[in-house]
């Protein structure tokens, strides 16, 4: 399966930034849905946050899934690689 990498970049309150990839099927190309999936991701942490719009989240490449991307997708419709202060 090849699936769109998204990275994002987004504030947290205390002046951190939180930046991860918001992974989705290569298929999918509405922005909005996308964008929601990783307001989705967020509500799962408790650091208080900006808004995710399209100034914090933008396509990046296409690359071959993972299977452990590919389940997770077929599961909830994405998957989410943290890299910096997401914990």
């Amino acid at each position: 399966m090849k699936v769109s990498i998204w990275d994002t970049y987004v504030h947290r309150k205390n002046g951190t930034i939180m930046h991860f990839d918001i992974v989705v099927s290569s298929n999918l190309k509405d922005e909005q849905a996308i964008f929601e999936y990783g307001k989705e991701f967020l509500k799962t942490k408790p650091h208080q946050t900006d808004d995710l719009t399209t100034e914090e989240c933008r396509f990046c490449h296409i690359e071959q899934a993972t299977h452990e991307m590919i389940s997770e997708i077929e599961d909830k419709g994405y998957f989410i690689i943290e890299m910096e202060n997401c914990d």
